[in-house]
């Protein structure tokens, strides 16, 4: 059975003229909360690769842009708060929150249909890329968005020197075979890192990033599955030692492996990266720890995390996206296979 069409109506309601509101109330935004650019650098990402954007989807892209740019500094640094005013709060610096604004400018310069966003795009991008953070998820986001850009200009020296700097800090696969990840626990987002890893490695010609990637990325896929479902690192990590299945599991998880698994499917042809991407779409569709979907198909919406009774009701941004995400790459393979 094919996945559900991915929808921005919920993702629509929760955004106003400054942004996409960080949390709701069930499917309610909770305007207190205000917005944040992790977020919509997610929003740039999903509606710049939405292979044919609508008017809702290119308005989304067009104030997701917006609101990244005026996210950086003149140096490139980036800030990550702002209230439902518009006033934004807190320092500039180089966390999640600049790699990611680096991924979602790298995706739309290389991916938007609209000529005006990706000059902008890649102009903030060059910017953003002039800076380092010494964390691995960071650079890893980073990554992500160097390596979209170097897909439609090769070369680009800019994004090299940021794939370089990236492979620097990510890490590299432990020498424990009961414990191959590159820290001691796993916390969120872990299938970044080898993504990461195995699209620096395309970029730059170098085989064994890729094998590294590949390799690091199939032992979080049997370590995430349980029973032939997904079965994720919950909020707080895991390590070598903690019980499974455990909750509260995110969905950046299972969207973070779908992009991983969809990076694989184009490196290695094997049959166990499309059974990861399947896997993610199922988790959200029900086939989970507790059998329960992780959705309202009525709003479009996704649920914001899953325990051991059910899903917890509220459809923030980061959820929202998350299935869009994924939804994305589950039809991506579904056309691939016609």
């Amino acid at each position: 059975m094919s996945p559900p069409l991915p929808d921005f109506g919920h993702l629509e309601r929760i955004t106003d003229e400054h942004g996409t509101f960080e949390h709701a109330d069930h499917s309610s935004p909770r305007k207190e909360h205000g917005y944040c650019t992790d977020d919509m650098a997610r929003v740039l990402v999903v509606t710049s690769r939405e292979p044919d954007p609508g008017t809702l989807v290119r308005d989304l892209a067009r104030k997701a842009l917006r609101f990244v740019t005026e996210a950086q500094g003149v140096r490139g640094d980036c800030c990550n708060r702002r209230d439902s005013s518009g006033h934004w709060s807190g320092a500039r610096g180089v966390e999640d929150c600049w790699g990611r604004s680096l991924w979602g400018l790298g995706t739309a310069a290389a991916r938007s249909p609209d000529d005006l966003v990706r000059q902008v795009a890649l102009a903030h991008f060059k910017r953003g890329a002039q800076q380092r953070s010494p964390w691995p998820r960071a650079m890893a986001f980073a990554a992500l968005g160097a390596h979209e850009v170097l897909a439609v200009r090769p070369g680009d020296s800019l994004a090299l020197g940021l794939l370089d700097a990236a492979v620097q800090v990510v890490g590299h696969r432990a020498n424990a075979t009961s414990w191959p990840w590159p820290e001691p626990r796993l916390s969120y987002a872990n299938a970044v890192l080898p993504d990461s890893m195995m699209a620096a490695g395309e970029a730059l010609g170098r085989q064994d990033l890729v094998a590294e990637g590949l390799g690091l990325l199939a032992w979080l896929l049997d370590h995430e599955t349980n029973n032939g479902h997904l079965s994720v690192t919950p909020v707080g990590g895991s390590g070598p030692e903690s019980p499974r299945p455990a909750f509260d599991q995110q969905p950046i998880e299972v969207a973070a492996l779908a992009d991983a698994c969809a990076r694989a499917a184009t490196l290695a042809d094997e049959d166990r990266w499309q059974a990861g991407t399947e896997r993610a779409v199922a988790w959200f569709l029900g086939d989970n720890d507790a059998r329960t979907p992780m959705w309202d198909p009525d709003s479009g919406g996704g649920y914001d995390g899953l325990r051991a009774d059910g899903p917890n009701l509220n459809q923030g941004a980061e959820s929202t996206l998350a299935l869009i995400s994924t939804l994305q790459h589950g039809l991506r393979l579904d056309r691939a296979r016609l």
